[in-house]
């Protein structure tokens, strides 16, 4: 028997968006738990659209959410299987707007060609990570930081007694099929999974497209085509530069997040975490993080010439700029690059992430002030 465990927190997400509009557009990778978590609102008209059945039913739109109760909430599970799914969602909408509508997908909205209008004003979109650090601890009981980031956080593998390559490797196999052949229309199986492959293994690096072209035997337009549909699916998230102006500020390049760390270890065959892969791996647990509290704000990295680096930088409003740096062991957190950075930009504040902080405080290093937390 499967277990479903209680998520408050994006329960809380979803009804607090139904606040400001009445269609939800509930998005992340494939198996993150979109599914589990919508049949968690209680009450709901849980409509499955990979059936033929409910594809018979929404034919016409309008009879069905007639037949609905005032205020009901309805979800429509992969609608993108409907033939014309944006019409559907629109005439919901429009003209039932006390129905609290919730539609789920792997890909942003606007990634199929079947959604001839992309609900601009009308949807809130929420985007569903991997499993969080907290949730992780509080919601699994999971207290091994070296688990989450071996096994992932795609809720089965979490869950699981020990790492199952055989998940993974099914995972990328409907990924392709389901994701991308069907969204974007790739034919070129094998090259796609190589390019995957590449970006997976340096995962959190610097993307350097001349050598993904050559080493995934793919020209560089291709290359670039495929890295955005990789991120249209929500399987990798690209990192831009930060820039404001400094001579000495790298500007071009950007940095590559696979979305999930377990398939990154899968893909670079670990059995265990050493020592030195758990700083990278923790970082991609904090983007996360970021992503879900920054919502809509721009999450930068920053580095120069000289190779000094802050892992992630939020610009806040007044010309203020929050930076976060990543250490397993805060004991080891160096203020040098934040000094740097500060010269340029003084304002904002400075955070410590680590998963070993229970109770969050703050120290002055050399003049700074730095707010030592886990959950930024």
């Amino acid at each position: 028997m499967i277990t479903i465990l209680e998520r408050p927190f994006w329960l809380g997400i979803i009804h607090q968006a139904w606040e400001n509009r009445s269609l939800i557009w509930l998005n992340g990778a494939r198996r993150s738990g979109k599914t589990s978590l919508a049949k968690m609102l209680e009450g709901a008209v849980y409509l499955n659209c990979d059936l033929p059945s409910v594809v018979r039913r929404l034919t016409d739109p309008e009879s069905f959410y007639s037949s609905l109760e005032k205020g009901s909430i309805v979800i429509f599970d992969e609608i993108h299987r409907l033939e014309d799914p944006s019409r559907v969602l629109k005439i919901g909408t429009d003209e039932f707007p006390e129905l609290r509508i919730l539609a789920t997908g792997s890909s942003t909205l606007e990634a199929t060609s079947k959604f001839r209008d992309s609900l601009t004003g009308r949807k809130t979109t929420v985007y569903l990570p991997p499993v969080l650090w907290d949730e992780t601890r509080d919601i699994f009981n999971i207290k091994d930081l070296d688990i989450r980031l071996l096994h992932g956080g795609l809720p089965e593998p979490l869950k699981a007694s020990g790492k199952d390559p055989a998940f993974f490797a099914e995972w990328i196999d409907s990924f392709y099929a389901r994701d991308i052949q069907e969204l974007f229309n790739v034919k070129n199986r094998e090259g796609y999974i190589r390019l995957m492959h590449l970006l997976y293994r340096s995962s959190g690096n610097l993307i350097e497209y001349s050598s993904l072209a050559k080493n995934s035997g793919l020209s560089r337009p291709t290359v670039s085509s495929y890295l955005e549909s990789l991120r249209i699916a929500n399987n990798i998230f690209l990192l831009t530069p930060f820039h404001g102006g400094g001579k000495r500020e790298l500007t071009l390049r950007p940095k590559c997040y696979a979305f999930d760390t377990g398939v990154v270890t899968f893909i670079k065959g670990w059995n265990e975490i050493r020592e030195e892969d758990r700083g990278i791996l923790w970082e991609h647990l904090v983007l996360d993080m970021l992503r879900v509290r920054y919502t809509g704000e721009k999450i930068h990295y920053w580095r120069d010439k000289s190779e000094r680096e802050i892992d992630f930088v939020i610009l806040k409003s007044g010309n203020k700029f929050d930076v976060f740096e990543c250490k397993i062991n805060p004991d080891h957190f160096s203020v040098q690059a934040i000094s740097v950075f500060r010269e340029s930009y003084p304002e904002g504040k400075n955070f410590c992430v680590s998963p070993y902080i229970k109770d969050d405080y703050s120290a002055h290093i050399k003049g700074y002030k730095i707010e030592f937390t886990c959950n930024p």
